[in-house]
């Protein structure tokens, strides 16, 4: 089962991610929102929209901008409305 963890900590688990360009986008409800702050930050892909970022906060230390997702993705990318999606150090297995 595809899990994230940063700093010692899962932040998400689930088999039922959507893997896209080689990353696996989690369901909202497999990730410890409680561990994710908003972010200020946005970043544009011509294909899937406007993606918005959250930072993780685990073990005493913040990852920024370490989580993204596409709150209104484009029509292409409606499969991962909901879905978070983790770079920055954050692994995958």
């Amino acid at each position: 089962m595809p899990t994230a963890t940063w700093n010692d900590t899962v932040i998400a688990q689930s088999d039922a991610t959507i893997v896209i360009e080689g990353n696996h986008y989690f369901p909202a409800d497999s990730v410890k929102t409680e561990l994710l702050e908003d972010s200020s930050t946005h970043s544009h892909c011509p294909w899937k929209g406007e993606a918005s970022y959250k930072t993780i906060v685990a073990g005493g230390q913040r990852n920024a901008d370490a989580v993204w997702y596409y709150p209104d993705p484009k029509e292409k990318a409606a499969q991962i409305k909901g879905y978070f999606a983790f770079w920055k150090g954050v692994k995958v297995a």
